[in-house]
């Protein structure tokens, strides 16, 4: 059944809200805002990534007060074990088995510095990413909705990173950068900052909760209801399936690319006020949707070639149906 026109408006209506309230708190970086609501109403989880300091954290606490769902929030340490992720079982005092939910059981989920912590407690969260679970004891326990991971990370150049598994990886809907604010930002951040107020954080107290868990759940329905074209659907695959010969792309993506694409350019119709989603909507969140799919060569790494240029040149390339 076809998005009604109310539907179309009352989304569009709780996206601008959402974005008006996060902009209490974060100066700038509009592209990253757009993107980690976009993840949100496709009901997929984000990987942040950006130098420390640039409000990647803030970002997350933002979004969390102002659709005022429950929110958990993991440093990652080298020293961090599976069972502090999702849980575990204990016998107590009184001779019965107790089980101690993790953090992982909230609406939003902060994995701050994910690739700080090894392999094997990142891989802890696979099974609640992918399957919005946690199997403990042998008992399968779901997690609330919504449900969305945002990980952090520091660039992997930096001293004490872990890479993320490619499995991993791949459990992320969208990989967002976070880049330098331009000169006016920083000038209104400095401001911001320094005017009246102890200490050198910026805090979330001035964003407005503007929306419920119920009203992102009505979002992410009615954004599967976004109708995509089997053209665009075609162009979507077309994309994907380039990045596999692509000279200079050494590991393309597989079919998980094609398929978060098409749920991201839904996302982003329905942020427009769109029941269709067409060729623009697929461009505009091709670089997030499959930067962390695909892997460089080392040729094109000696160029200097980065990922996201490989992958604009060979948007370039393909032809967008009309």
């Amino acid at each position: 059944m076809p998005l009604s026109d109310l539907q179309l408006s009352m989304a569009r209506q709780t996206l601008d809200a959402l974005r008006g309230a996060i902009g209490k708190a974060i100066v700038g970086q509009d592209d990253v805002v757009d993107q980690t609501l976009v993840a949100l109403v496709a009901g997929g989880h984000v990987l942040l990534e950006g130098v420390p300091g640039l409000g990647k954290t803030l970002l997350v606490r933002a979004l969390a007060r102002a659709f005022a769902g429950s929110f958990a929030r993991i440093q990652f340490t080298p020293d961090l074990m599976p069972a502090d992720v999702v849980g575990h079982t204990l016998f107590d005092a009184r001779g019965q088995f107790v089980t101690r939910r993790g953090p992982v059981f909230t609406n939003l989920l902060l994995a701050d510095e994910i690739n700080r912590a090894p392999a094997k407690t990142q891989s802890a969260l696979l099974e609640v990413m992918q399957e919005r679970q946690v199997t403990l004891e042998g008992t399968a326990m779901a997690v609330p909705e919504p449900f969305m991971v945002l990980a952090t990370q520091n660039p992997i150049e930096l001293e004490g990173t872990y890479p993320l598994p490619e499995a991993q990886l791949d459990r992320f809907l969208l990989k967002v950068r976070i880049d330098y604010p331009a000169v006016e930002e920083e000038v209104r951040l400095t401001q911001h900052v320094t005017q009246g107020k102890v200490g050198a954080d910026l805090g979330v107290d001035d964003v407005a909760v503007v929306a419920e868990p119920q009203a992102i759940l009505a979002l992410q329905r009615a954004a599967a209801m976004v109708e995509v074209d089997e053209r665009i659907v075609a162009y979507v695959v077309a994309i994907v399936r380039a990045t596999r010969s692509q000279p200079g792309i050494a590991l393309g993506a597989g079919p998980r690319g094609s398929i978060s694409l098409v749920r991201g350019a839904r996302a982003h119709a329905l942020a427009a006020g769109r029941a269709y989603a067409t060729p623009d909507d697929v461009k505009a969140i091709a670089l997030p949707s499959l930067r962390h799919r695909i892997g460089t060569s080392a040729d094109a790494e000696i160029e200097g070639l980065t990922a996201d240029r490989l992958l604009a040149d060979l948007l370039d390339r393909i032809p967008a149906p009309r």
